[in-house]
């Protein structure tokens, strides 16, 4: 014991360096495809050429004569074995679930879907065998378009199933018929969210080894408990038998979410050749095979009071889920449906959403999933309701939104959004922005018809996050619960080493799960090491998805560590021959209440605990605890966006002038960290604004499959950030934290829409396609005029524009198919 120990500075709040990026950012770790193992061999996969065919004949026999070349197989040669890659969201008990085989055997249905394999001794043989193998198609007719796959009659992607319709999900509150009966306005518009391809730094890699009857695979998944499950149950081998790593793992954005084909056949190869096998993707393969995210076409309806409250809002969703239901495709537009009301007070709303089939990839979580969707649109038709009834769009917000001193504040979607301050985070994103100025700016452009005009895109927004409660997932007919495991080892020395379920993938859980239990246990912030992503080491955890993993993880964190000080307390007490009652802990050390005696730090009795030479009886030789954490809500941060865009009316070309964010994410661990997050997502939902679009032809065939063809953005891209927060605490969690990871995706998309619009809209335009592309953007001012053409809709308020009297696009305008091209566009 001692009397005066060093006491550890507080960690919570202070900008700490990432303990990660020393090996990280000069490349002193293990990627996935980094590994390798005695007696290696590559998989490489032959995919199809084709979006929708009958699978006729396979013949590997000529692959098999190639050099290096060790097996080759089709699908039918796994069919006994392979099962069906795994659904754990059926969203409805009549939901149309069709068998999903990891290797195709009867049929295909997108391209890109794997038909065959080789396996050779290194990855060039294998990738070049793929041409020897012969296959017969007898091709059946693709499936591209949402609408045209419920028509009757229509040609079936799964025929035996005799729909493309999934399932139809509705949700109904209040009186939706007398709120829009009643209501003085009603806007309704179709917005669509165009399909996505995620495109995470570290492509997708897996690793498979066996060791007798047991298989350890290292995979660059975010779900490393979740996949060790799903293989077992998928395959049949059993789940103690199998060992699931997920190595540092270089970003994944709901694209690494998931159970891969691959994954499945990699370790179904391993346990068949006896032989350790790795596949690593390349960026088309992937572009074609990793799930695609969004895809929706939303038609919203609002209903509002001459003043601008609003009555009802009434959604009807088609969101394309592609050939087949992967792990939780059904539940990301399920996920948007409770998030359609927003922030807003309304008397009643109805959604209702369709899942349809399509000869395509299969969406499934992406960045955000169905909450940037939801957002979206309640921000874009607020912005028309505003315009429809002359109101300043940030004003209209505000007389609906929920107040502050409203919270906790149960919506008419069923959340109860527990803490916030919209007034707080909008006050100060106007004073960021120069908000009035900005308008005044833009009132002298349109007076004086200045060909680049100035418009203000606002995005007010919430996210529910930090998935959740299990029996409210259970209600939802989620195959799995919302908690998280973390265990805290107290080590003989002094230090400590944390074991956490929740896997991260680039977001720093080392830094802030550190700075966590430097808190709580008072021990220095280096002496706190972060293990996870290995099911043998954390053998128990829900992952990393949703923005969970520091509201649900880091407060399992908080218990085992609450657990952990309770052990050693009643050791203290022994040793200082004290009652617990009398003994205060703070800083790392045990003292007696308003004495100035020895103190006992926690080190101490780690070691004293270890040496086990005077315990209590009845007191275990450890201080090591465990904790579940289930938690009772989800979290809710918010925020207020403000962008400024710059349009030319000539051109189409959009320049982001400024961008202000101001979030509240509750209590913030790492400020430097929040920023990172914040930035990352802001550059995510500016590009689905802006940049990226998957666009397939009239034969289902990938157009966008390489980075020369589908524009990711790059820092030159994009403008310089104005970042800021406000703190309303959570009251669900004892650290007072909600989530950040997609929190910039949700609030930017809208925004940046906005604004466009907003610069436009005495032009006519009330809507532009996303992406808006130069040549979208010009279009859309092109059909505004009067005879001009209709923009999906009737132009209520449509002006000539006095230097457009051509019917061509502009030179150099990118051509895309216009604001309501269909799929068989080229970029």
């Amino acid at each position: 014991m001692t009397a005066t120990p060093d006491t550890p500075s507080v960690q919570l709040g202070q900008a700490r360096l990432r303990k990660e990026d020393a090996r990280l950012v000069t490349g002193q770790t293990s990627w996935t495809d980094n590994l390798t193992q005695p007696g290696l061999l590559h998989v490489a996969f032959l995919r199809s050429p084709v979006a929708h065919a009958r699978i006729t004949g396979v013949d590997v026999s000529a692959a098999l004569e190639l050099p290096g070349v060790v097996a080759a197989f089709s699908g039918a040669d796994f069919a006994a074995e392979q099962g069906s890659l795994p659904c754990a969201w059926p969203v409805t008990a009549d939901i149309v679930l069709p068998d999903h085989p990891p290797m195709a055997v009867e049929e295909v249905r997108y391209v890109g879907e794997a038909v065959a394999c080789v396996v050779a001794r290194d990855s060039y043989a294998a990738a070049d065998a793929l041409e020897a193998i012969e296959i017969d198609f007898e091709a059946l007719p693709p499936v591209l378009d949402m609408e045209a796959a419920l028509a009757e009659g229509a040609d079936l992607v799964h025929a035996s199933k005799g729909t493309n319709k999934s399932f139809l999900w509705p949700f109904e509150a209040g009186d939706v018929g007398a709120a829009f009966d009643g209501a003085d306005t009603v806007v309704t518009r179709r917005y669509r969210q165009q399909r996505l391809i995620p495109a995470a730094m570290e492509p997708r890699s897996v690793l498979c080894k066996p060791d007798g009857d047991s298989y350890t695979l290292w995979s660059a998944t975010q779900i490393p408990h979740i996949l060790r499950l799903m293989l077992a149950m998928t395959t049949g081998i059993p789940e103690h038998k199998i060992q699931v790593i997920a190595p540092d793992v270089g970003g994944g954005f709901g694209s690494k979410l998931q159970v891969t084909a691959e994954e499945v056949l990699a370790l179904l190869l391993a346990k068949r050749l006896g032989k350790p096998v790795k596949w690593t993707e390349a960026r088309s393969e992937g572009f074609q095979t990793t799930h695609h995210g969004r895809d929706q076409i939303q038609d919203i309806a609002i209903a509002a009071d001459s003043d601008g409250r609003i009555r009802g809002l009434k959604v009807d969703l088609l969101a394309d889920m592609g050939a087949y239901l992967m792990l939780v495709t059904p539940g990301v537009p399920i996920l948007g449906a409770f998030m359609f009301p927003a922030i807003y007070k309304m008397d009643a709303y109805a959604f209702n959403c369709t899942g349809v089939f399509t000869t395509k990839v299969p969406t499934d979580a992406y960045r955000g999933a169905g909450r940037p969707e939801a957002t979206f649109a309640i921000e874009r038709i607020l912005d028309e309701l505003a315009a429809e009834l002359g109101m300043d769009p940030m004003e209209l917000r505000r007389r609906n939104w929920i107040r502050h001193e409203e919270f906790p504040y149960t919506t008419i979607a069923g959340l109860t959004y527990d803490s916030g301050n919209y007034e707080a985070a909008t006050d100060r994103a106007y004073e960021l922005f120069g908000y009035d100025a900005l308008r005044a700016e833009q009132a002298k452009r349109r007076e004086s018809g200045d060909p680049v005009q100035l418009g203000i895109g606002i995005s007010t927004f919430t996210e529910m996050c930090g998935l959740a409660p299990s029996r409210v997932l259970g209600s939802l007919s989620y195959g799995a619960g919302g908690w998280e495991h973390a265990s805290v080892r107290m080590l003989p020395t002094g230090k400590v080493e944390v074991v956490t379920g929740a896997t991260p993938h680039g977001q720093g859980h080392d830094t802030a799960w550190s700075q966590i239990v430097a808190d709580q246990l008072g021990v220095p912030f280096e002496d706190v090491q972060v293990l996870h992503g290995d099911t043998r080491v954390s053998p128990k955890g829900m992952d990393t998805y949703g923005s969970r993993s520091l509201v649900v993880g880091g407060t399992a964190v908080v218990h085992a560590c609450e657990k952990v000080v309770q052990k050693a307390k009643v050791l203290a007490a022994h040793m200082m021959e004290a009652a617990e009652d009398d003994l205060e802990f703070s800083g790392g050390r045990f003292t007696v209440r308003g004495s100035a005696g020895p103190a006992a730090t926690i080190q101490e009795l780690a070691l004293a605990a270890f040496a086990a030479h005077d315990l209590p009886d009845g007191v275990e030789a450890s201080l090591d605890a465990d904790s579940t954490y289930d938690p009772d809500n989800f979290s809710y941060p918010h925020g207020t966006h403000l962008c400024a865009a710059e349009v030319d009316t000539e051109t189409g070309a959009v320049t982001l002038r400024s961008y202000v964010a101001v979030d509240d994410v509750g209590t913030v661990v790492n400020p430097l960290l929040v920023e990172g997050q914040v930035h990352g997502g802001l550059a995510q939902g500016i590009a689905q604004a802006l940049f990226e679009e998957a666009v397939h032809d009239a034969e289902g065939n990938l157009v966008t499959s390489t980075m020369a063809d589908y524009l990711l953005p790059s820092a030159a891209d994009l403008p310089e950030f104005t970042t800021d927060r406000t703190v309303t605490p959570s009251t669900t969690n004892p650290l007072g934290t909600k989530g950040v990871g997609e929190a910039g995706t949700i609030a930017s998309t809208p925004a940046v829409v906005n604004a466009i619009v907003d610069a436009l809209r005495p032009l006519g335009v009330d809507d532009v396609r996303m992406p808006c592309t130069p040549e979208r953007v010009w279009r859309a001012l092109h059909e505004a005029r009067p005879n001009g053409g209709e923009n999906g809709r009737e132009v209520r308020s449509a002006t000539s524009l006095a230097a457009d009297s051509a019917d061509t696009a502009p030179p150099g305008a990118r051509v895309d198919g216009g604001p309501d091209d269909g799929e068989g566009a080229r970029r």
